[in-house]
């Protein structure tokens, strides 16, 4: 049987063909570091060895690729720390687009001459597509971009990550010594504190590394800019004076693969410019993005029943168009409508939860057998004679006194004594009580109720 079981599973895995074999992916799977290695090898091997344009064409796809990647990636975490890696990644993703600009400027300067086609399909298809084949528009669209990304979106995200760095710094040693009050009020365990404690470390280093990685995307742009205006005067100069074209037609040629070329590499640049963004203000906010947006926004139907009549306000003015007005202004009403609807069922059903909740804590529940194996911060133990202190009827309850005595400590002292749990213990003779901490015993004495403790002076 054994024999057969293994034949059978083997089979497809030769039915692939001869050479093939599902342990080379497995082994190929587990050299994530050797893939990583290569990878950073080939990137630089871009600002020093030449590439043609099938490669570049490639390479270009692939940045593109990753940079909508680690867009969705941000866009759906649900917190900053589950992609605390991206420091690195933006590294990653600038040294590649730095590479591609290597290569792109190294055939431009070589090949430009011979055409739009001279630097890639990639690039060509930009400066047709996006620029219809003026400068000007080109220049137009690159400048709008470097703005957006270099002003707008990466000063903000970097300031973000500045002031976010700072004031996790700052919080450090009260988050610290909140976890640690946490933890001598039993609220928390021995585990549950160290995992705080690490994830307290692990946030303020990565909005640490955020505030350094930011200047990554600075430089880009700043590089993105310098590459773009040395391209067109080093190639206008090339295409006059070496290849025989004339200055007009030099400016031409070379502006519009330079300018496809630089919206080619800002296009990425601007994308994990947003990630970033959108990683560092999520700091505040749990849950995935969507969640976090559209939740907050639609939990206030009223603000969304004004927006909508403000809508079709507008769109009753003379000279406007009515119809995106309107059909917007009935598109918000109605999803204030339902959304109030939603709230309101959620209410009833939450109110019917509470109920049931309530009449099935009504009920007495026996204790599970899991809890007596647990571990009490502060244990009372009982002789059966001294249970009765518990349950006393004349107003001095033991718990009573303990729950002063925990206030006392807090009041003078600042401290929280955990809390107390008191059992009875056949064990113990009857007249006896023993205090456990932390199933240590520290103390142990007689008590005799009904009788006076006289004490020779």
């Amino acid at each position: 049987m054994a024999e057969t079981a293994t034949q059978e599973a083997s089979a497809p895995a030769q039915a692939n063909g001869p050479g093939f074999s599902f342990g080379g992916l497995k082994a190929l799977s587990g050299s994530s570091d050797i893939m990583m290695a290569i990878g950073v090898m080939c990137i630089i091997l871009m600002l020093i060895v030449p590439m043609p344009s099938w490669m570049l064409d490639f390479a270009l796809a692939t940045s593109i690729t990753f940079s909508v990647m680690i867009l969705m990636t941000s866009l759906f975490i649900e917190k900053p720390l589950q992609l605390s890696s991206f420091p690195t990644i933006l590294l990653i993703a600038t040294m590649l687009r730095l590479g591609l600009n290597m290569a792109s400027t190294r055939l431009i300067l070589t090949s430009g001459h011979e055409g739009p086609s001279a630097a890639g399909a990639v690039i060509e298809a930009f400066g047709a597509f996006l620029m219809g084949g003026q400068a000007i528009v080109g220049v137009t669209i690159f400048a709008i971009l470097v703005i957006v990304n270099f002003i707008v979106i990466t000063k903000g995200s970097g300031r973000i990550a500045e002031v976010a760095a700072r004031f996790s710094l700052d919080a450090m040693p009260g988050k610290q010594m909140a976890i640690d009050a946490d933890l001598s009020a039993g609220l928390i365990n021995e585990e549950q504190a160290r995992d705080r404690r690490k994830e307290l470390e692990n946030e303020s280093t990565f909005y640490g590394a955020m505030d350094g990685a930011s200047k990554f995307v600075r430089g880009d742009a700043v590089a993105g800019l310098m590459i773009t205006f040395v391209n067109i005067i080093v190639g206008i100069i090339i295409g006059t004076t070496s290849q025989g074209l004339d200055f007009s037609g030099a400016l031409s040629t070379y502006t519009i693969l330079t300018i496809g070329d630089g919206l080619v590499s800002q296009i990425p640049a601007l994308i994990v410019s947003t990630a970033a963004g959108l990683l560092v203000t999520k700091a505040g906010t749990a849950g995935k993005t969507d969640k976090a947006v559209f939740g907050q926004l639609s939990s206030y139907p009223r603000a969304m029943y004004v927006s909508s009549g403000l809508l079709g306000a507008i769109g009753l003015l003379p000279g406007l168009p009515m119809l995106p007005f309107i059909t917007l202004s009935a598109v918000v009403g109605g999803g204030a409508y339902l959304l109030q609807q939603h709230a309101r069922e959620m209410e009833e059903k939450s109110q019917a939860e509470a109920a049931e909740s309530a009449q099935a804590q009504a009920a007495p529940k026996e204790e599970p057998i899991s809890a007596s194996l647990a571990m009490d911060p502060i244990r009372l133990e009982l002789g059966y004679s001294l249970i009765k202190l518990v349950d006393d009827d004349s107003g001095f309850r033991l718990t009573d006194q303990v729950k002063a005595l925990r206030k006392e400590l807090a009041r003078e002292f600042g401290f929280i004594m955990p809390s107390v749990r008191i059992l009875d213990n056949f064990q113990l003779q009857p007249q006896d009580y023993r205090i456990v901490i932390r199933e240590t015993e520290v103390g142990k004495g007689e008590v005799r109720p009904g009788s006076l403790l006289v004490m020779d002076p």
